[in-house]
């Protein structure tokens, strides 16, 4: 029996990355995805590959009311699993960070997820669990990840409360903090800068390379599946040893 056999699980910013590697396993261990997502193309993409096996939605993180999203879930049927993985990064100077970016990243990293939970919360189902994706940003301290960093480590702290407040219910909140990982969330960089900066952050991972997004979704599956059923408030580094948390 594979481990997601009649198991449905939501993802948000799924259309990519970790969220799209963790979906095609997920599928190929039996189970059902709703995966989110802003970008047209990718949407489109995710709806051919997955067919009837995926429930692929537009959703934006950032907009203040998670009923829609709700309304989805209702329909499809309860959750077995929610992965709370949508974000952005924008890199900075703190002289350089104002108050529309400030509340652009804060609204889409922070706010986000939590009124996604609390919109989807009474559709999770008995014995559920609930990962949401953080960054070793948190930890690292770079001079220009101030903002973002900051939104992440509000993450880490919802998902500790969560952890507490769910946990009467038999549901289990868990963190996954990922490090460099090959994917295109620093495609809003220049392809120098990009190059330059995670080239600067991986001469710093013991394990000399940035992961696969297929290494960091295998992490969250574990914590998403069964295998897991006694862990709960945890965070998981999937950094290469970056932050040795």
């Amino acid at each position: 029996m594979e481990r997601f056999d009649g198991r449905r699980v939501l993802i948000t910013g799924g259309t990519s990355g970790m969220g799209l590697a963790g979906a095609r396993r997920i599928i190929a261990e039996g189970g059902k995805v709703i995966l989110t997502g802003l970008n047209e193309d990718r949407l489109q993409a995710a709806r051919q590959e997955f067919g009837k096996s995926a429930l692929v939605v537009r959703n934006d993180a950032a907009d203040p009311t998670a009923t829609a999203l709700a309304g989805i879930v209702a329909s499809a049927g309860p959750l077995d699993g929610l992965w709370l993985n949508a974000a952005f990064a924008t890199l900075a100077a703190p002289e350089e960070i104002n108050a529309a970016d400030f509340d652009r990243m804060m609204a889409t990293n922070v706010r986000g997820p939590m009124l996604q939970l609390a919109a989807l919360s009474p559709h999770l189902a008995k014995g559920a669990s609930v990962v949401v994706t953080s960054s070793s940003s948190t930890y690292e301290g770079a001079a220009a990840t101030s903002l973002y960093a900051a939104t992440k480590g509000a993450v880490v702290a919802m998902a500790r409360s969560w952890a507490t407040a769910l946990a009467p219910r038999g549901i289990r909140v868990n963190t996954l903090l990922p490090g460099p990982i090959e994917t295109n969330f620093r495609s809003f960089l220049p392809d120098e800068a990009r190059r330059g900066f995670e080239n600067f952050v991986v001469e710093q991972v013991p394990l000399a390379r940035a992961g696969t997004p297929e290494e960091a979704a295998a992490v969250a599956l574990f914590l998403l599946s069964s295998d897991s059923s006694y862990v709960t408030g945890s965070q998981y580094a999937v950094d290469g040893g970056l932050i040795m948390q």
